[in-house]
């Protein structure tokens, strides 16, 4: 019996993804309830930048600018999660919590957002019993801006909560398991919103999106529930002075190539991000596939950014570049877009598949490297890992934002040139507008890889420096 006890231990030290990850304050167990909220948020995700915007376009034939507008804005709250953060770092609590008030406020606009988006969507086509000026574009940005900023905030929160629990040790394993869980979260969703919604109605869309929103909040409960202790603040903690945030800037643009590094991260998420609102439309108006079968193309893209991450990992404990690694991702992305932008002429699904894949796995090379590289800039005095990920964070989100509707708009005006013959007879194809956003992108990946080659040829690596490096994605904004 106690040769067997043993025998399980080890198989489950050895076998278990992120089975190392656990510590005594905090147990696996505890890791992996934890970890729901990041399935919560992946699955508002999939939601938003996935199934949602494909139903605007297709089924409610709403234009894809306007869609893009939509999609873009829970993206831009993005940039300020670092603010988000800093407040939960310093919120004052009479019992301590920190963490739980703004995972549970972030669930509750989470929630809100969900539940009364399917209308605003209905009342957006055009179907309903007063006229209302502007009523449906409204109610939908609310919609759109309460669930981003529910995400954004119940996601930055749990994220340090996992962040203050763990040890030194475990800390990045703990975090990384998150980010995995928030991959695993979206393919997942992925997959059964897709099934769900094999049948589309607009009956069907509302039960299916506000059934996310209660099993948003309910995984976000249990997620939250007993994990900050009680810990009253004494009067000095309650009234210590804060760090300024322009000095710790200002610390951090000092040290290192921070202002490349930080435009490659923002050309390079223009690039790749262009298509957000785009990819699941062209399979539907351009390949003919359902609604099922292109929402499964967001978990195709998790699959192939996860993968992209576990790649990452074992490429940089091997000791190799970030740089380099961000311009092979930036690589494999120019052949993905390349897959798809030829999955319309050849009406091939599995070629477009497998772009969508490919697409993923370099996005998810390319931003590993580059937020360890930016963890990695020197940096002195008040300044820690915070600032780095807070900056990678904002030029991140903020390009996300803007290539979506940049992408929805550029479509929407390239096609209505083409379809009115202003590019010749030769030109007026319903795959015109997409194929154009797909090579904007693809040039913009060589503009990438051009303001990132000085980075790789301004590497040093000194005798001393210590080849093997563990992946610490210890703040992972995900």
């Amino acid at each position: 019996m106690i040769v067997s006890k043993r025998l399980i231990k080890s198989v489950g030290t050895n076998w278990l993804p992120f089975a190392d990850a656990a510590s005594e304050g905090l147990p696996l167990s505890q890791i992996l309830r934890l970890s729901l909220f990041q399935v919560s948020v992946g699955m508002a995700t999939v939601l938003l930048l996935g199934t949602l915007n494909r139903v605007m376009i297709v089924e409610l034939s709403l234009a894809a600018s306007l869609v893009a507008v939509m999609i873009a804005l829970p993206v831009l709250v993005a940039p300020f999660r670092a603010l988000l953060g800093f407040k939960s770092d310093n919120h004052r609590s009479a019992i301590g919590w920190k963490r739980i008030p703004y995972l549970w406020f972030g669930s509750l606009w989470q929630f809100g957002g969900l539940a009364i988006m399917p209308f605003a969507l209905i009342v957006l086509t055009g179907d309903n019993v007063y006229d209302v000026p502007f009523a449906g574009e409204v109610l939908a940005a609310l919609a759109f801006l309460m669930t981003g900023l529910g995400l954004h905030m119940t996601q930055t929160a749990g994220i340090a909560l996992a962040a203050d629990r763990a040890d030194d040790e475990t800390r990045p394993r703990v975090v990384a398991l998150l980010y995995v869980t928030f991959l695993a979260g979206m393919a997942i969703s992925a997959l059964v919103v897709g099934f769900l919604l094999r049948d589309f109605d607009e009956i069907l869309l509302i039960k299916v999106i506000q059934g996310c929103a209660v099993v948003t909040l309910g995984l976000n409960l249990i997620a939250l529930w007993r994990q900050e202790k009680v810990k009253p603040m004494t009067r000095e903690e309650r009234e210590a002075p804060q760090p300024a945030f322009r000095d710790a800037w200002n610390d951090y643009i000092k040290g290192g190539q921070a202002g490349r590094l930080l435009a490659v991260v923002f050309v390079g998420g223009l690039a790749f991000n262009m298509q957000d609102v785009l990819l699941e439309p062209y399979g539907g108006e351009i390949l003919g596939l359902s609604v099922g079968a292109t929402t499964t193309l967001t978990a195709v893209w998790a699959v192939g950014a996860l993968f992209g991450f576990w790649l990452a990992a074992r490429w940089l404990a091997a000791g190799q570049d970030h740089y380099r690694l961000a311009a092979r991702g930036i690589l494999i992305g120019i052949v993905g877009f390349s897959a798809v932008i030829f999955a319309a002429p050849l009406d091939s699904a599995v070629v477009f598949f497998v772009g969508a894949t490919l697409i993923g796995l370099g996005m998810g090379l390319f931003a590993v490297t580059t937020l360890t590289a930016a963890m990695e800039m020197p940096r002195r005095g008040i300044v820690g890992g915070g600032l780095a990920l807070g900056a990678w964070g904002a030029a991140q989100a903020t390009a996300a934002g803007l290539a979506v509707a940049l992408g929805g708009g550029i479509r929407d005006t390239v096609q209505g040139l083409a379809n009115a013959g202003t590019f010749g007879e030769s030109f007026m194809t319903p795959d015109i507008g997409y194929s154009v956003v797909y090579h904007i992108e693809i040039g913009l990946l060589f503009v990438t890889l051009a303001i990132l080659g000085p980075l790789v040829r301004t590497r040093i690596v000194t005798p001393d420096q210590p080849r093997n490096q563990r992946i610490g994605l210890a703040d992972f904004p995900t």
